[in-house]
């Protein structure tokens, strides 16, 4: 697909490109490419360019003073991550229509030219382990077995929502997780092993299940939030779920997402080093993990997942 998308590119030829002709090219691309939600992102970086600047403009008039003065306009009227975040994605489409569309300019770049803005970011909010299970004490059977998944292993919402049973290796005691949170785009996995109080839940619940014949780990169950067109079909977004049971269990209100960073603080509060906790997390970069931990306020791989995580389980 990547080959037959990036072949039909080469034979595009404009001889003067407009921004909203270099905006739909990208996009096109992007949205077979990306993850949806990195695509969205990209697409409101462009929604917002092309209201600073004239749609039918061409790309040849686009210089450092205009993307200065969009930019800025993100810092003041959104933040400092915005305005870089936008700078991000509009600089990487100016990239990639310099390798891909003929007759497009070859010169500077004229977003990546401007100097990033300052950044206030604030801690992520991470529930303290305490709170972390009252809310798994309310939860019932599947949601209980969902919930020890994202803490055993510091997954993020779409590797649970996709887990399939072939992806779980009850012999090696291993999971295989996929993910699209990569540069490339391309899907990857990672084997991450099981703790044994997981593998005991998953063995389970793989018994106990009420619907045995689909390939998912978990599916819509709740009579309520489904209807019969989704009974059995894996989870998208369980956008409400979190939000009803930590209210139902008198704690402050976290997401599927803090579970992984709970994970990533309990292990480094246990003294694990960085270098396993980028493992878990499966982080390519250690910086990345580095800078993961300072956002959650915090300055060997199955080993140190049984250790740390060793007695954290209660039974369903």
């Amino acid at each position: 697909m990547r080959q037959k998308l990036e072949a039909e590119i080469s034979q595009t030829h404009i001889t003067s490109w407009r921004m909203i002709d270099f905006a739909n090219e990208y996009l096109s691309y992007s949205k077979e490419r990306f993850a949806k939600k990195t695509f969205e992102e990209k697409r409101s970086a462009f929604a917002k360019l092309l209201k600073s600047v004239t749609p039918e403009m061409s790309v040849s008039d686009l210089n450092p003073s205009l993307t200065l003065t969009h930019l800025r306009k993100q810092d003041k009227g959104r933040s400092g991550n915005a305005a870089n975040k936008d700078r991000k994605n509009l600089g990487a489409a100016w990239r990639w229509a310099q390798k891909y569309l003929q007759g497009f300019p070859l010169d500077i770049n004229p977003f990546l030219v401007i100097e990033k803005f300052p950044e206030q970011r604030l801690p992520r909010y991470v529930p303290p382990e305490e709170d972390f299970w009252p809310v798994y004490e309310v939860a019932n059977g599947q949601d209980k077995v969902m919930l020890l998944s994202f803490l055993h292993l510091a997954a993020r919402r779409n590797e649970i929502f996709s887990l399939t049973w072939d992806d779980i290796d009850f012999g090696n005691r291993r999971i295989r997780l996929w993910t699209k949170k990569r540069e490339s785009g391309n899907q990857e996995y990672d084997w991450l092993p099981m703790t044994s109080e997981l593998f005991n839940t998953l063995m389970r619940w793989q018994e106990e299940r009420p619907i045995k014949d689909v390939r998912n780990v978990f599916v819509c169950l709740d009579a309520i939030a489904c209807n019969d067109e989704l009974n059995g079909q894996p989870f998208k977004y369980r956008q409400h779920f979190m939000k009803r049971i930590c209210m139902k269990a008198g704690v402050k209100h976290f997401g599927f997402h803090a579970i992984r960073h709970l994970t990533a603080s309990i292990l480094y509060r246990e003294g694990h080093p960085v270098s396993l906790i980028q493992a878990v997390l499966r982080h390519k970069n250690p910086n990345t993990t580095s800078r993961y931990l300072r956002s959650i306020g915090l300055e060997q791989v199955r080993s140190g997942l049984e250790e740390g995580l060793k007695g954290r389980y209660k039974n369903i």
